[in-house]
């Protein structure tokens, strides 16, 4: 019983507060003049800071092997 309400919670976490501004951009921003384009910009936005955090990990992973410290196993 507890964990069936904890699963709802979750669900109702994510639909009800987490996800309204990708259903306020779905519905009411997509549907106007600029929307595509805003929508792109906001995937622009994420494949952006993928791309500093992809590349902040192969410094570290370049400073690791440099320094002999990176695990082999």
């Amino acid at each position: 019983m507890i964990a069936g309400n904890i699963f709802k919670w979750i669900g109702s976490l994510f639909t009800d507060f987490l996800f309204l501004p990708f259903n306020w951009l779905r519905l009411g921003v997509a549907k106007s003049d600029a929307g595509w384009w805003t929508s792109n910009t906001i995937n622009w936005l994420f494949l952006v800071v993928l791309l500093v955090l992809f590349a902040y990990w192969m410094k570290e992973s370049a400073k690791f092997l440099k320094e002999g410290t990176e695990d082999r196993a």
